[in-house]
């Protein structure tokens, strides 16, 4: 009789395993995420860095416990930037069985994922995919072309062209502006949204110039350069990102150029290095976060990843995106994507930004916002620098949610 009690605990384990996983509660799970963002090419040194970023903050969410008994994985997949690539990796994680993605470099390819996560979910019940964008900010994907699975993390191009404009329209000594942007979407979207805000808050400012040039495809920007001194512009307002923002900025500074450039991605890898001294006091950025803050708040992230990568972190929505996922695992008590995407709904975390709420509405995150300018570092209020310059981000205007925050017109359907 004592030779069956192992068995009979088996078969007990067992029993509760396989109602655990009926009722969707699940035991102790790993979460995977799949990152999907290019590894290669062009932008292959900022896409290396968002997923270490990722895989940072699962690290310390499984460290802390954000998920309760359940631990996050995340897996690089390479997209080389491509909408169709994406879709089929797309279709190889769902036949893995993730079913979590992230993404973030291009809307092109965000409102590809976009749709394609829609379909897959329509036609797999119980298979469903949940999508978390981190810095694909075309407004569409909020807007007209909403989608339940989809969740972003970033502020969208008009938030932030919101926020950037109310800080510009104050600066009395911007009179002429050049528009330089990458030819797709998202390139396009703030080409017209620094037009219609501009024209809204300074009718005075003129715009002297535009230009929209291929995306990750340019490799010397001199003859942009030669245009934006030709036509007189004491700024320049550019979406431009990776190393078409790095090569802009070393043309503009080879050729002299004196204008200030506001971007949206000044922070993010390659372009600290091609600035360098030359721009500092004249680049800044509007975007979600400062690691030189008031307090020095996310300190512990910036300075722990630093060690292991002897790399910068900046892509703050990543840990936003992790907290926002453990937290809805947490009260949800399931890894069923189902649950955890009800729960992210209205959602509101203590990210590194202070709080962020995961707007019901159209499931876009409402956030502050912050205008920086590069400077040298001082010891004081800027502290971190980035890629060893020695130069780092002074805080210019802190913006409340309130103020970059906008209308929508998603109309969600949800499922049920």
């Amino acid at each position: 009789m004592t030779k069956m009690r192992p068995l009979v605990a088996g078969v007990a384990v067992f029993a509760a395993l396989g109602s655990a996983l009926v009722s969707g509660t699940a035991l102790a799970d790993t979460v995977k995420i799949a990152f999907i963002d290019p590894l290669s090419g062009l932008m292959a040194p900022v896409g290396q860095n968002q997923l270490k970023s990722w895989q940072y903050v699962a690290e310390v969410a499984n460290q802390k416990g954000w998920g309760g008994a359940h631990k996050f994985e995340v897996v690089g997949f390479d997209n080389k930037l491509s909408p169709q690539e994406s879709l089929t990796i797309l279709k190889q994680v769902a036949d893995q069985g993730i079913r979590y993605i992230v993404q973030g470099n291009g809307s092109s390819v965000g409102l590809a994922l976009e749709d394609a996560v829609a379909k897959h979910n329509e036609r797999n019940p119980g298979k469903e995919i949940v999508y978390l964008n981190y810095a694909a900010v075309d407004p569409d994907m909020t807007n007209s072309k909403c989608n339940y699975w989809h969740f972003r993390l970033d502020a969208n191009s008009d938030m932030k062209m919101e926020a950037l404009t109310t800080y510009l329209a104050k600066d009395p000594n911007v009179k002429k502006v050049y528009l330089i942007n990458q030819n797709y979407s998202f390139g396009h979207q703030v080409a017209r949204a620094a037009k219609d805000y501009l024209k809204r808050k300074r009718p005075d400012i003129q715009i002297v110039g535009e230009d929209l040039h291929p995306l990750a495809q340019v490799k010397d920007f001199a003859p942009y350069a030669s245009k934006i001194k030709a036509s007189g512009a004491d700024t320049v307002i550019t979406g431009n990102w990776g190393s078409d923002l790095a090569l802009l900025i070393k043309a503009g500074k080879d050729a002299g150029l004196t204008t200030n450039y506001y971007t949206y991605y000044a922070g993010t890898t390659g372009v600290p290095t091609a600035m360098g001294a030359a721009g500092a006091d004249h680049v800044k950025y509007v975007g979600y976060y400062n690691p030189n803050n008031e307090g020095f708040k996310g300190a512990d992230i910036i300075e722990g990843y630093k060690k292991k990568y002897n790399d910068d972190f900046y892509v703050m929505a990543a840990y936003t995106g992790v907290a926002m996922l453990a937290k809805a695992v947490k009260e949800s008590g399931s890894t069923d994507p189902v649950k955890v995407a009800k729960a992210m709904e209205g959602i509101k975390v203590d990210s590194m930004n202070g709080p962020v709420e995961m707007r019901k509405t159209d499931h876009q995150a409402q956030q502050s916002l912050v205008v920086a300018t590069w400077t040298k570092v001082n010891g004081k209020d800027i502290k971190f620098d980035q890629e060893n310059t020695g130069y780092g981000w002074k805080t210019n205007a802190l913006m409340d949610q309130y103020v970059a925050a906008q209308p929508t017109s998603c109309q969600m359907k949800r499922p049920g």
